[in-house]
């Protein structure tokens, strides 16, 4: 008998602790995400509303001295503020919730205000609404009208950050778009090794390292591999780290709250917020110091940021493509870079050739250009002149794609005929020189990298460095030219 009572005893115990255990999840389901703080100087209407509330929404804050109203606004980014009219006992004028009102609008222009107000105060009520508060509850209230007002006035500030949101990443956008891109020209072996890699892995959410010289067209891969991907409809968008200073490192890509520094003058969400669902392109990572290295790490281990000023983590779903004309691996050696973070960013590699290992692609590429120069400077049936022709082969090309692009750009404007005569190159870099111009182009890269290898006592990292190519192109160059032991 003893133990058929235990046994329903216990049974009972654990069905009322499973139904409590449901009904605390299901509350929890139900809740609102909003954030909310309740000012006023009733404490025992603030424990009620705090009891009505608590299961409503996400974060219930009750205080009753309206001086603190900034620092918990500051400490908690609150989505709403329930703001009583009056404070001082005896007062009805309620200029100090007017007051309070404009303070709170200084600091988030975007938070909703409702005021608390009594039914003889109406009129108050209106000409703080003139003043920015979105509605007003008269007391007393009931209980379930209380809510509905509340959670249409939270749908009203996730619209309002949504717009906003929106708007900052248009002003993201707005330079990029109106940026002109070209398509990726060539079809050399060295470009076509490129194009392979990139249709393998433009599906994936792989992250990517493109490696490359100066001006070989690193963005433009990160494009198509961009325009390739799931992402596709989605937001490209392109951060040139090497411009960041340590300042506005976080700032820029992870956003900041308003006051979090002198010139916040309102909140503004990051680039990887911007780019959430799209792609970022990190280009000039290896410009980065240690201390920015970690920052960017964090998030790309953790898949969230926080923005400079608050204490809130935002989730962001971004493919990253990072972009260094730098040897990563000679930095990781040498303590400048951080390993783990290189782990996390090259995935998969591919490097960019110079534009003198292309072969005729640099007549493809020049036609492009020629034909895009000439219709924008309305000088139609534009041709480059044999001899200028042979040049282009013969020419070393240190500005790769970038500096053919200015080169027929300036060609262009100068022609005074159809045929341009002159594209204005260097005659030492091209090989007209009376030292050079009985050597090949080969020959005269030959000596420059062992002229270097020597200079640098055949350290492969700080010769890749001075010539201003990768370390990978450096080691591939070696073998080619049977230097590599």
């Amino acid at each position: 008998m003893n133990d058929l009572l235990l046994h329903n005893a216990t049974a009972s115990f654990v069905f009322s602790y499973s139904l409590n255990t449901f009904e605390y999840k299901y509350n929890i389901l139900r809740k609102a995400k909003g954030k909310i703080l309740i000012v006023d100087d009733n404490k025992s209407l603030l424990k009620a509303l705090e009891l009505l509330l608590t299961t409503e929404f996400e974060l219930i804050k009750t205080i009753s001295n309206p001086n603190l109203i900034l620092e918990t606004i500051k400490k908690n980014e609150f989505d709403i503020v329930l703001l009583d009219m009056n404070f001082s006992s005896g007062l009805n004028t309620g200029t100090e919730g007017l007051f309070w009102l404009r303070e709170i609008k200084k600091m988030d222009t975007d938070i909703i205000v409702i005021m608390i107000t009594a039914y003889g105060e109406v009129n108050l009520a209106v000409n703080a609404m003139k003043d920015g508060a979105t509605d007003f509850i008269l007391k007393p209230w009931e209980d379930n009208k209380f809510i509905v007002t509340l959670k249409n006035a939270l749908k009203l500030r996730e619209s309002r950050k949504e717009i906003k949101s929106l708007k900052q990443t248009q002003q993201h956008l707005t330079g990029d778009i109106n940026r002109s891109y070209s398509n990726i020209i060539g079809s050399s072996d060295a470009m076509s090794e490129v194009f392979r890699k990139i249709k393998k892995v433009a599906k994936t959410d792989a992250n990517i390292l493109l490696l490359g010289e100066n001006g070989t067209g690193k963005e433009l891969v990160a494009r198509e591999i961009h325009r390739l991907s799931l992402r596709q409809e989605k937001i490209f968008l392109g951060v040139d780290l090497g411009v960041l200073s340590e300042s506005l490192f976080e700032s820029e890509l992870f956003g900041h709250m308003k006051g979090s520094f002198t010139d916040a003058k309102e909140d503004r969400i990051g680039k990887f917020e911007s780019a959430t669902r799209g792609t970022i392109f990190l280009d000039e990572i290896g410009n980065l110091s240690l201390g920015m290295q970690a920052k960017l790490l964090s998030v790309l281990e953790k898949r969230t940021i926080t923005k400079l000023g608050s204490n809130k983590e935002i989730s962001v779903d971004v493919r990253v493509i990072a972009a260094t004309n730098r040897d990563l691996k000679a930095m990781v050696r040498e303590n400048l870079f951080r390993e783990d973070l290189l782990y996390r960013i090259n995935t998969i590699e591919i490097e960019i050739p110079p534009l003198r290992d292309r072969g005729d692609d640099i007549f493809k590429i020049a036609d492009y250009y020629l034909d895009y120069y000439s219709n924008k400077y309305n000088k139609l049936k534009l041709r480059i002149d044999k001899e200028e022709l042979l040049k282009l082969k013969k020419y070393n090309w240190p500005g790769n794609v970038r500096e053919l692009r200015h080169t027929i750009e300036k060609a262009v404007i100068l022609s005074e005929s159809d045929t341009i005569q002159d594209l204005y190159l260097s005659k030492v870099e091209s090989g007209y020189s009376n030292l050079t111009d009985k050597l090949s182009l080969e020959e005269i890269e030959k000596n420059a990298i062992i002229k270097s290898l020597k200079k640098n006592k055949w350290n492969h990292s700080h010769t890749a460095d001075e010539l201003k190519i990768a370390r990978t192109t450096l080691i591939r160059k070696l073998k080619k030219f049977g230097l590599h032991n």
